[in-house]
């Protein structure tokens, strides 16, 4: 990759290693599962970053697998909220920072209380956004959930 990304540099900064994925952007699948198959890892291994509001909490920021969907019940109860929805496409980058296919969990605009899927833990290393469509960062598990301070729940269907 040319450029880094904003993601990038933070990282760099903060000497936490990581590899860049590239992949091929269509506009018209910008499906996680499709990222997936694209830079040749399992769903499992590749994160998609969902932002919601919650009642009480506000923005709250989730990262699951790439084939699974969140049980908004679940993440709300553990995020302390009686209620979630998800931000709309529109409202990402004014309160992100990113669009929709470029969400990363890390360097948003402010910083939003972030919840792992618990089955992260079942993988060494998983991915996110680079922050940009087109890419991707392979990090080690560990290194990431710390790094934005995120907390491991069972957050998905």
């Amino acid at each position: 990759m040319k450029n880094k990304t904003n993601v990038m540099r933070i990282l760099d900064a903060a000497r936490v290693s990581f590899e860049v994925m590239e992949y091929e952007v269509d506009e018209n699948n910008l499906a996680a599962t499709h990222i997936a198959e694209e830079i040749g890892l399992m769903p499992e291994m590749v994160f998609k970053t969902l932002v919601a509001r919650g009642d009480k909490s506000g923005p709250v920021v989730f990262c699951i697998p790439a084939d699974l969907e969140i049980d908004l019940k679940k993440a709300a109860k553990v995020t302390g909220n009686k209620r979630l929805e998800m931000v709309a496409v529109k409202d990402l980058l004014a309160l992100t920072g990113y669009i929709r296919g470029g969400c990363s969990p890390i360097g948003m605009k402010k910083k939003f209380p972030t919840y792992f899927s618990h089955l992260a833990a079942m993988q060494e290393k998983i991915t996110v956004s680079a922050g940009v469509r087109g890419a991707q960062l392979l990090l080690k598990t560990a290194d990431l959930v710390a790094f934005v301070g995120a907390v491991l729940s069972d957050i998905t269907v």
